[in-house]
């Protein structure tokens, strides 16, 4: 197969199948810039109906201050394998044990960041096994289930998906306006050839079961507040999957340091990626590189 990278996220980014214990996933793996201090190594993982892509900007900004940043498509997701209609092999557990071998494949610990329903993977590895993290960002992800609204907008989805090919269903949406992360495909980086092509490439029973799981996700933050990682909850200044107050009291119940995004909704890494990306660097330096 081969990966289709958005326009240049860093000069020396290169997309490539990341080799693990289970598996060969798509990445895009950006080292620090030249002359920089190399400070550490993040592990980047996208939302529901998202891919790698989104986290395209953060990769400049992120290298300029040592940071190495790899960008994935999980199982099933854009340019990552998986099986086409088994709901099983996406259970959070299995995407769970994906992110572990995925941190084991780069070889030293990692910063993790997961950005909404990356989030709740990225909560479920930490579970797991602590060990190959430094830490612990939940961009714009919640403690539980997401908002009333956006359940609504998922099953709609998951209707749809029930009865309708992944063109047919991508047709429709095209039609009803330009789509939300949420509920739809998210808006990315590389225009709509790009959003087309990894909507195309995400498996239905992919969408089918991480749906399914934003809609019916437990609380688990006592359970991850126990776990010996520092914790970062970063949002946008508005969010309508997990409003504000949500967050802010998951990241007290974290003892979590908080990063409000000025400017930026449920996506500050594609709307405000500069000040998203100094806040994550910000975090990591503080929290011994």
């Amino acid at each position: 197969m081969t990966l289709h990278p958005a326009p240049a996220p860093s000069p020396d980014a290169r997309a490539y199948f990341l080799s693990t214990s289970r598996g060969d996933f798509a990445v895009v793996d950006a080292p620090p810039a030249a002359g920089t201090e190399p400070r550490g190594t993040a592990l980047l993982l996208p939302g529901f109906t998202g891919s790698k892509e989104d986290f395209t900007l953060l990769h400049g900004p992120l290298a300029a201050r040592g940071y190495r940043s790899v960008a994935v498509d999980g199982r099933g997701q854009h340019e990552s394998d998986g099986p086409e209609h088994d709901e099983t092999a996406y259970a959070q557990r299995e995407l769970a044990r994906d992110v572990l071998a995925q941190a084991g494949a780069l070889g030293t610990p990692v910063h993790l960041v997961g950005h909404s329903l990356g989030g709740q993977i990225a909560r479920a590895a930490v579970l797991l096994d602590h060990t190959p993290f430094r830490s612990l960002t939940l961009m714009a992800s919640g403690p539980a289930e997401i908002s009333v609204s956006q359940r609504q907008r998922v099953k709609l989805l998951r209707d749809a998906l029930a009865v309708m090919s992944m063109a047919d269903v991508w047709e429709a949406i095209e039609a009803m306006g330009p789509p939300e992360e949420v509920g739809g495909p998210a808006r990315g980086i590389g225009g709509p050839e790009l959003l087309r092509r990894r909507w195309m490439g995400t498996k239905p029973a992919q969408l089918l079961a991480t749906g399914l799981q934003l809609c019916t996700e437990p609380d688990r933050v006592a359970e991850l507040a126990a776990v010996p990682l520092p914790f970062h909850v970063l949002s946008g200044a508005r969010d309508d999957t997990w409003p504000l107050p949500v967050l802010d009291d998951m990241a007290l119940r974290l003892g979590a340091h908080r990063t409000v995004v000025e400017g930026a909704e449920h996506s500050p890494n594609r709307d405000r990626p500069e000040p998203t990306a100094r806040a994550l660097a910000d975090f990591w330096d503080g929290s011994g590189g």
